[in-house]
């Protein structure tokens, strides 16, 4: 517990960091380059400061006020000498922030090599602050893209427990979200915490079903975490790395290597620096610094005789080189984050180049720092490598990185192999790109690993989101019929266009299937036959007739009628065809036109013959004149009447409205009913009430004629035939009003067809059989002697 009695003790340094250093060298290799230069700052020189902030927030914030106010300037000093122009701090984003935060109020610029947090785009807390690496917002979002691309929508994610870790891990989590990839599980954790804490986090990711992680986490936090996973030996996990690791050497050449073997990550192109290995390698042992000679030490594994002897390491001979040491500091193969210094230290000199005035005046240097914060949002150049280094409103530079694969190299280490490219600046179809290049997977495979909550949809269903679970945890529902989805992982399906249905397999719309009363269909077969039946036994009859043309059965009741009646019932049963097949313009006006004239031809004969056979008895009373008055003339000019009526309804219900065909889809779901509509359905009533009318009147004079004295009364027949007909069509109102598709014609066709085979067989079956089979009672004698002996 601190006491708050004494001041607290100062940090102290770990060992020498290698890269580090590199990147310390790379700064003072930049601005002695930019000074032999004559071309950028002419007849200025740059100088430079370097302090080593030991991983420490305390100690980075120390040693910015230090550069901000002088050397040996109290720390509570608000003065600022006029040498710094601009301060290039820090490694990571914490130490940054603090840095940015204390002195931007200053107007004094901050550059970043490697803090990367999307936190520092903040303008309004950050107003001085640039970077030359791009922020995480756009690794994120790259990272999102990556995993969507690759199918994975179901993954976990660990961060470091600092503003890198938890701002990285926030964005890639809303994007990845926006994408539709769902995060199992979402940890962070730092290298400080307890032992148990980063044991409950192993254990997370051991019971995940999750096969991919992705990491937001600092390479020293990643040693800690690798050193208990390999422990508990987890592997078979695909690991997405951040930059912060996914190029580390360290850890790729680590004792847990084979646990991260195929991971993959976005990383800061590589770079080439020409003339640094040079550089890098021509200290020695006699430079003053104290840096140098520490990192003489650790490289040799020595000591100088100017320090203080250790018993464990030999004394230095002088005769080190570093041209043959190949280590961190002396590698310019990964030149990724120094590269980022080189740019950083250019970039100030171009904006003090556009300045060079106003850094030549003595006073007003607040407004000289003010226009160096303005010049460094307008600098725009290129390095020698053809790199172009430039600042977007935000202090951003573009967002391009590599796509890097660990791969196993043929001698077993690990080696980092490019696979692909990502660019910001492209258009967002643009901004992912794959080298020809095959990815090594986890355990050395070569398929891409399956890491989802549930199965992918096939075509035909959809996805139903199990209650109380992710979007991406889910049950596949087969689409419903007349829905389709014809992609995979479906979120709903579409309904099918109105004369479509779904197959089978609800992947695809068929047409829907035609339904009509056709000529191959068995029931269409089945009326054709009766249909025709009835027209040869129409014409049999009427050559009975005609052969006995002559004997008083057929004379009697006017013979003109009977063949007329057997003519129009020819008609009768031939037009039931008409609607039969597939139906046209014209076949749809010609089948109820055609029935209605025929049938009001047919009963308007049968008319006739009733008034016939009232008026012959009427005749037969003394004085009665009766059959002047209906003979042969008035009984043609009665049934052309009758049928005129009916042909005019026709005519106006066919200018007016006629009928047409018309695919009805809303009977049957699966199929539509390809029928003629009426048009007009008064007028479709108005013949069928005609025929009606004058049916009635039929069977009413033929009821009181059923009782007249003869041997053949033909009105019983009539009455009987009138019976049948008005049954028929009372029966066929509701049916054909009930009947689905296609039995609705049929229906019609068979009321027409019945009431035609009564009035046949009712009306000249009896005839026939006198005829043909009781020649003896056809005779007028026979015909004529009940009404003898009733009068």
């Amino acid at each position: 517990m601190p006491t708050f009695t004494s001041k607290p003790e100062r940090p102290k340094c770990k060992s020498l960091s290698l890269r580090e250093f590199q990147n310390a060298q790379t700064m003072v290799f930049a601005i002695e380059e930019i000074n032999n230069r004559a071309d950028i700052l002419p007849g200025v020189s740059l100088g430079y400061k370097i302090y080593d902030s030991c991983g420490s927030i305390q100690m980075a914030l120390r040693a910015s006020l230090s550069l901000v106010n002088g050397e040996n300037a109290s720390l509570l000093s608000c003065q600022r000498p006029n040498t710094v122009q601009a301060i290039i701090a820090e490694t990571s984003s914490t130490p940054t922030i603090a840095i940015s935060s204390t002195v931007g109020p200053l107007h004094l610029p901050v550059i970043s090599h490697f803090a990367t947090c999307a936190c520092l785009s903040d303008r309004k807390k950050h107003s001085s602050f640039f970077r030359t690496i791009p922020s995480d917002y756009y690794q994120s979002r790259a990272l999102a893209k990556l995993i969507k691309y690759f199918g994975w929508t179901w993954v976990g994610a660990l961060c470091s427990d600092n503003d890198y870790g938890n701002n990285d891990m926030n964005t890639f989590i809303k994007a990845a979200t926006e994408l539709g990839v769902c995060v199992e599980f979402s940890e962070s954790f730092f290298r400080t915490d307890t032992k148990e804490e980063i044991l409950r986090i192993v254990d997370i990711v051991k019971k995940s079903s999750s096969k991919v992680i992705v990491a937001f986490v600092s390479y020293s936090d990643m040693e800690v975490l690798l050193g208990e996973i390999s422990q508990q030996n987890i592997t078979g996990l695909q690991w997405i790395g951040s930059e912060s690791w996914i190029s580390d050497m360290n850890i790729a050449t680590g004792k847990w290597q084979h646990i991260l073997r195929g991971s993959m990550g976005f990383a800061i192109p590589k770079a080439e620096i020409r003339g640094l290995r040079e550089f890098l390698t021509k200290l020695s042992p006699s430079s003053s610094t104290d840096l140098y000679k520490e990192l003489w030490e650790t490289v040799f594994h020595c000591k100088l005789p100017s320090q203080q002897t250790d018993g464990s390491r030999s004394m230095c001979t002088g005769n080190e080189s570093l041209d043959n040491v190949q280590n961190q500091y002396t590698d310019v193969t990964e030149l990724q984050i120094a590269n980022n210094v080189y740019k950083a230290v250019y970039a100030v000199a171009h904006a003090l180049n556009i300045i060079i005035s106003c850094s030549k005046l003595d006073t007003n240097q607040r407004k000289c720092l003010q226009k160096v914060l303005n010049a460094l949002r307008e600098v725009s150049f290129y390095t020698e490598t053809g790199e172009k280094v430039s600042f977007d409103k935000n202090g951003d530079p573009a967002a391009r990185y590599d796509l890097l694969n660990w791969q196993q190299g043929k001698d077993g280490t690990t080696e980092f192999v490019k696979v692909g490219f990502y660019d910001a600046s492209l258009q967002p179809g643009f901004q992912l790109s794959f080298n020809n290049i095959s990815i090594e997977w986890a355990k050395n495979q070569h398929q891409v690993p399956v890491s989802v909550c549930s199965e992918s949809c096939p075509m035909g269903t959809r996805k139903a989101v199990k209650k109380g679970k992710p979007v991406c945890c889910y049950d596949c529902i087969q689409c419903a019929d007349g829905e389709i989805s014809n992609e995979t992982d479906s979120v709903m399906c579409l309904n099918c266009p109105a004369e479509f249905w779904s197959n089978k397999w609800k992947d695809t719309c068929v047409p829907k299937l035609v339904e009509f009363l056709s000529f191959e269909d068995v029931m269409g077969i089945i009326l054709i036959v009766f249909s025709l039946l009835g027209v040869c036994f129409t014409l049999g009859i009427a050559v009975v007739f005609s052969v006995h043309k002559d004997t008083p059965i057929v004379k009697a009741n006017n013979s003109e009628l009977s063949f007329l009646l057997l003519f129009s019932l020819t008609l009768c049963f031939l037009c039931s065809l008409t609607f039969i097949g597939r139906p046209t313009e014209w076949s749809c006006m010609l089948r109820h036109t055609a029935f209605g004239i025929t049938f009001v031809l047919c009963i308007s004969c049968v008319l006739g013959k009733t008034i016939v056979v009232l008026m012959a008895f009427r005749a037969t009373l003394p004085g009665s004149n009766v059959m002047r008055c209906f003979g042969p003339l008035q009984q043609r000019l009665s049934v052309i009447t009758f049928t005129l009526l009916q042909i005019v309804i026709c005519v106006l219900w066919l200018t007016i409205s006629p009928p047409f065909p018309y695919m009805n889809m809303h009977y049957y779901q699966e199929k539509i009913i390809l029928e003629c509509n009426l048009g007009s359905d008064f007028g479709f009533w108005a013949v069928l009430g005609y025929i009606g009318i004058l049916a009635v009147l039929c069977f009413i004079l033929a009821f009181l004629a059923r009782k007249l004295p003869d041997n053949f009364n033909e009105a019983k027949f009539i009455t009987f035939s009138m019976i049948i007909f008005c049954a028929v069509w009372l029966t066929f109102i509701p049916a054909y009003v009930s009947s689905p598709g296609k039995f609705t014609v049929a229906v019609e066709i068979f009321a027409i067809l019945a009431s035609s085979f009564g009035l046949l067989f009712c009306i000249f079956a009896p005839k026939c059989y006198i005829i043909l089979l009781k020649p003896e009672q056809n005779t007028k004698k026979h015909m004529m002697i009940n009404h003898k002996i009733n009068k």
